[in-house]
């Protein structure tokens, strides 16, 4: 029997020797490559913590001590260990294993946010609470990586942290996995200082040589590298108590740098942590992305980071076919660029996934990554805006949220020309709940000036990001969805404030139904009309473009109709559909309007069209939602 077959729960992981870990994690490894190049995923990261993943399970006792991971796509290992290796092959797949912690899979996972940097203040709450109720047992392990430091909120609960006097003092400690890189290489002064650290500590550099070299030499060589271990845990003991750099500024122990993948040295480090008496401990462990897996290290851009299907021979994907909303924007941002010397790209630690490589390469001076710090990024472009450039923001939709405070009043109240470019906006599929787009156009459409587009193919991504460029006094912002651009959807005309027609009410038919298309759903919106016309139901289906504000010709064309049906991958409360009705409303017209959108709720994980299966948005419940509000005998 493998280890990967008889290891099911942290205790029978503690139950082996430092030699059987060894071994069970190679088979790890290999099973991670196996399975992850079938189903897709973040297999860097997750190749990179084998040992520390050990290392944690081995000293603390989960879920008595409560293990937090930052971000969390690193939790596969995590799960391995806590007895869920034989359900990786449904990973990220509807109803299956999730690629970030969840509560319903497993009492040991507590965070299920995939949004970076939150881990130290939901540490702090926990370390809090238990302290409060006398449970001074209790351990809180909180596992953040380098990147997740550029992150605001992290610094706001480290500021909190270091600041405690409680005595006795909470049981906390911070373990900072330190790869060089989040998605791609950590920016900014965090990334800086941990690299002055790694540098600083030659003892390591030292071990690692004689890992390597006279462990090849016969008796004699492996004897020397024994003493020169024994030599680093008296060096190790020395150092623990010498504050390093900010966190001596801040008060905290600090502990390291470790080489995160000799499990000896990870556990001894996170042992001497929970000896210590006077406060939370900072240890600081140096992994490698991708660790063991020749293809991901030789990738020069995320070290595997986020796979699709792969061959696990030779790391190669499988050729793509179509084009992505992502390439076409990249294209099209590039292209604009080359005529307006002042537009500036910005985004957060996501420079290749929002599609700014070809911008980046053309332009260096012209693009800043920020790191995972959303809110920076909004209220950093509001000044670039004001000394006198145009920047464009490049976020996933579902990241948008952290910024809303920054867009709200430092962008739209200041009237500052920024646009904001949101990927991956609606429902994007296998990542699940925090991953779903869905929340921009409801919380957006809030931000007084705000002027929001949702293009439903590439062509009209490029009129649009054009258009929205060229508006140097309020936010705009442009939302595609994930995956692949469909076909060019041509329109029969275009009205004077920019909504275009895609079809009118077939001949013979009354004018029943104005279906309002909003974004890359225009391709079903057209089918719901010919089912409505099998059914002896005429529809219009227009294409607003610039859905929020609502134009002013959809709502003149709403109101000849009997119905209004508005499509979009949003949430309905407060989506496109909500705010036709209010408009509505407010010109005193009786036309209903038919919100066919996404459910409130979180959405789980599966494929696109899944998710638009489970939110009624398939053609046709759409066409059966339609039939049922039509008002009858008019």
């Amino acid at each position: 029997m493998t280890f990967l077959e008889s290891v099911s729960s942290p205790a029978d992981l503690r139950a082996l020797s430092l030699a059987e870990c060894e071994v069970y994690a190679k088979e790890v490894r290999e099973d991670l490559v196996a399975t992850v190049s079938r189903t897709g995923g973040h297999l860097g990261p997750n190749l990179g913590v084998v040992e520390l993943t050990f290392a944690l399970h081995r000293v603390f006792e989960s879920p008595a001590d409560t293990i937090l991971l930052d971000v969390g796509h690193q939790s596969y290992v995590h799960k391995y260990v806590t007895g869920r290796r034989d359900r990786f092959a449904t990973l990220r797949q509807r109803g299956g294993l999730s690629g970030y912690p969840s509560r319903d899979e497993s009492e040991h996972d507590v965070v299920e946010n995939s949004h970076a940097s939150t881990s130290l203040s939901w540490a702090d709450g926990i370390a809090k609470a238990h302290q409060l109720r006398g449970e001074d047992d209790r351990w809180v392990v909180a596992v953040i990586g380098d990147g997740a430091l550029t992150g605001g909120v992290a610094w706001e609960a480290l500021n909190t942290i270091a600041a405690d006097d409680s005595r006795p003092p909470r049981k906390l400690v911070i373990v900072i996995n330190d790869n060089g890189r989040s998605y791609a290489p950590t920016v900014g002064g965090m990334a800086a200082h941990l690299d002055e650290l790694r540098a600083s500590n030659s003892y390591e550099k030292l071990l690692s040589w004689g890992k390597e070299r006279l462990q090849q030499s016969g008796p004699p060589g492996r004897a020397a590298y024994t003493a020169m271990r024994g030599m680093k845990r008296g060096l190790r003991d020395m150092t623990a108590d010498d504050h390093t750099g900010i966190f001596d500024e801040l008060g905290l122990k600090y502990i390291g740098p470790v080489d995160g993948h000799d499990q000896e040295a990870v556990e001894r480090a996170l042992q001497l942590a929970k000896d210590f008496e006077s406060g939370p401990v900072v240890v600081h462990t140096v992994t490698r992305k991708g660790y063991g897996y020749g293809p991901a290290i030789e990738d020069e851009v995320d070290q595997f980071h986020a796979v699709g299907v792969i061959d696990p021979i030779t790391g190669k994907s499988k050729p793509s076919t179509g084009r992505s909303w992502t390439s076409a924007f990249g294209d099209a941002i590039t292209e604009l660029a080359r005529d307006r010397e002042d537009i500036v790209a910005i985004t957060a630690a996501m420079l290749d996934p929002v599609g700014l490589t070809r911008f980046r390469d053309e332009f260096p001076e012209r693009v800043f990554d920020v790191g995972i710090a959303e809110q920076h990024a909004v209220a950093s472009a509001a000044g670039l805006s004001y000394g006198g450039l145009h920047p464009v923001v490049c976020l996933y939709a579902t990241f948008m949220n952290r910024a809303y405070d920054q867009l709200l009043m430092d962008v739209a109240l200041h009237r500052q020309g920024v646009t904001f470019v949101l990927d991956r906006a609606g429902v994007t599929g296998p990542d699940g709940a925090s991953h779903h787009g869905i929340w921009d156009m409801a919380l957006l459409q809030a931000v007084p000036g705000l002027r929001l587009a949702a293009p439903r193919d590439a062509e009209r991504l490029v009129e649009e990001l054009g258009e929205a460029v060229a508006v140097d006094d309020a936010p705009t912002v442009v939302r595609f969805s994930r995956g692949k651009v469909g076909t060019e959807i041509s329109h029969l005309r275009r009205t004077d404030d920019g909504a275009d027609v895609l079809a009118e009410v077939p001949e013979g038919l009354s004018p029943d139904v104005l279906i309002v298309s909003v974004g890359a759903l225009a391709d079903r919106a057209l089918a719901v009309r010919r089912r409505l016309a099998d059914a002896g139901i005429g529809a219009t289906v227009v294409d607003p473009r610039w859905a929020l504000p609502v134009p002013e010709s959809v709502q003149g064309m709403a109101q000849s109709h009997r119905l209004a049906a508005v499509i979009e991958d949003g949430i309905r409360t407060g989506g496109v559909g909500s705010r036709l009705r209010q408009e509505l409303r407010a010109d005193d017209s009786t036309v209903g309007v038919v919100e066919l959108g996404v459910p409130d709720g979180f959405l789980p994980q599966g494929t696109r069209d899944e998710i638009l299966e489970y939110a009624g948005l398939t053609v046709d419940a759409m066409t059966e939602q339609i039939l049922a509000r039509l008002p009858r005998g008019q």
